[in-house]
């Protein structure tokens, strides 16, 4: 059997009659396509009730997590998973009673809220918790229990009123990690970090099959299960996948030690998909229900609020989020609506066909999201966490430079109507936070990538990857072809690590921070570089 056939006939003949696009719908397609819509059912049809009592091995081996803070409300996240790398968890697929608390202090003592909620086996037995009416602006701490087990201890932050104008906000910014390429100890760094929130700006996971050992984990204490040795595919993959990834103790310590607000990128999917258009020539119907697949995967295993749960494959992940007066940002999504790459995708010398004004990265509808938003905004700081490099990038200084057609250099029309309309709306201090790339960068965005006097409009910093690329070095082979052909490329380093960021009113401080090899364990973190951009006055300069 093809990985692709493991969708069931009924599945794929149900997405072949629906069409390429939405193929979902209220009629007869969304009980043909159960796995992928389904919903807990109430009363009778309900699965059946789990005694705890059977529960005999900790079921959090996932840890918890916390996400998209609102100034009154938080989101709580766990799975129950006793054992992880077997299908369903190690659980039966009845729903389980999971009771929750949030507290002021870690020991619990001045308990704020509690509550119960249902782990549904419909949602791989994960816990998605709305607290809400809350003090902005404030520091708690939460965890969760199921019969006799209790969950690690999570600590998470509203965020401050809409009025509020709070002094500093610390962020993190973390990409891609590929669990076959090292060990995630920058999580662990991370972790220790003084942060308010951490974005993820994608690849989370890698579709791509693990070995017994790990990879470049080398591992000589543990043998993996066979169902990590295969491309991700059907839904059952890609859980098992999140339970291989969130079982890793650094990457649990970082969830639990901040609130993350997450976006996806490809490899979530497959790698370099686009829109619709899978990376391999298979069917749309057959990529369609993987995507479905994935969508629904990620929404399980990420501190998601409701609205972003997914119907089939679309699933709304672009989002807003205000702290205070300080800042806004505006999370997009440059994977779900894209056009397809021109030039067959990869490095290409630019033409006619990538250059046309109808392509689109973020499809037109989040497009007028973005931009409305930047003319409502009132705040300091506009920062938009996304995916792939906005900068112009080119590889070479002569004239017959390349360009990534997977970047925004392969949407040059749809970067010029961001960057005027940022313009357009009186954005002063515009930021763009990066992933995917597997290098840190820093960039001033030009109003003419091609004229090095051109205004610069704000500031691009591109976090490293966690582990993508194992090792790295400071200096990539390509640094210095790179720094010449890119006037407006201020940073370059190849570590892996993460980027952490203090906004202020005056000033807002970047610090990339690096470690010096993920192919074992333990390595140190150090900061290989930090800048400075004023508010009013975009551009990088050294701290």
């Amino acid at each position: 059997m093809t990985p692709a056939s493991q969708h069931s006939q009924e599945l794929r003949a149900a997405a072949r009659h629906f069409g390429r696009r939405r193929f979902l719908t209220v009629t007869g397609a969304a009980a043909a396509l159960a796995f992928a819509t389904q919903l807990p059912a109430a009363g009778a049809a309900a699965a059946a009730e789990l005694d705890a009592r059977r529960v005999t091995e900790d079921p959090f081996t996932l840890g918890v997590a916390s996400g998209d803070p609102l100034p009154g409300s938080v989101l709580l996240w766990t799975r129950l998973a006793p054992r992880p790398f077997e299908p369903g968890g190690g659980l039966p697929a009845e729903r389980a009673s999971v009771h929750w608390e949030l507290a002021r202090d870690e020991r619990f003592t001045r308990t704020v809220r509690r509550g119960r909620a249902t782990a549904h086996p419909e949602f791989g037995h994960s816990v998605h918790v709305e607290v809400e009416h809350l003090e902005p602006g404030r520091e708690f701490f939460y965890r969760f229990r199921t019969g006799r087990w209790v969950s690690p201890v999570g600590r998470t932050r509203t965020a401050p009123a809409p009025w509020a104008r709070p002094a500093a906000l610390r962020i993190g910014a973390v990409s891609c990690q590929a669990y076959h390429d090292g060990y995630f100890t920058a999580y662990r760094h991370l972790a220790d970090e003084d942060l308010d929130v951490v974005f993820h700006l994608g690849d989370y996971l890698y579709e791509y099959a693990v070995n017994a050992t790990g990879g470049a984990r080398a591992y000589t204490d543990r043998v993996l299960p066979a169902v990590f040795n295969r491309e991700t595919i059907t839904l059952e993959d890609y859980r098992l996948r999140y339970g291989l990834y969130k079982n890793d103790p650094d990457l649990r310590a970082a969830h639990a030690a901040h609130p993350f607000v997450v976006t996806w990128d490809d490899h979530e999917t497959e790698n370099n998909y686009a829109g619709d258009t899978p990376e391999n020539g298979v069917p749309p119907e057959e990529f369609l229900l993987r995507r479905a697949a994935a969508y629904r995967a990620y929404w399980e295993h990420q501190p998601l609020r409701r609205p972003q749960l997914p119907e089939g494959p679309d699933m709304r992940l672009h989002r807003r989020l205000r702290f205070g007066r300080l800042a806004q940002f505006d999370v997009l999504d440059t994977r779900q609506y894209r056009s397809d790459q021109a030039y067959g995708d990869g490095w290409q010398v630019p033409g006619p066909l990538s250059e046309d004004p109808a392509r689109t990265m973020t499809g037109a509808a989040q497009e007028r999201w973005l931009l409305d938003g930047w003319r409502a905004s009132d705040a300091r700081w506009n920062v938009l966490p996304q995916q792939v490099v906005l900068a112009e990038r080119r590889d070479r200084e002569t004239p017959d430079f390349k360009l990534s057609m997977d970047s925004w250099d392969g949407y040059p029309a749809s970067r010029r109507r961001i960057l005027a309309g940022a313009e357009s709306a009186g954005v002063e201090n515009l930021m763009v936070l990066t992933g995917d790339v597997h290098v840190g960068y820093g960039f001033d965005l030009k109003a003419d990538f091609r004229d090095p006097g051109s205004r610069t409009l704000g500031t691009e910093l591109v976090a490293t990857s966690i582990t993508s690329g194992k090792d790295g070095s400071d200096r990539p082979s390509t640094y210095d072809k790179l720094m010449r052909a890119n006037p407006h490329l201020r940073f370059f380093n190849g570590r892996r690590g993460y980027l952490t960021v203090e906004l202020g009113e005056r000033a807002a401080r970047a610090d990339f921070r690096t470690v010096p090899y993920v192919t074992r364990p333990g390595a140190p973190v150090t900061t290989a570089a930090s800048f400075v951009t004023e508010a009013g006055r975009p551009g990088l300069t050294p701290a």
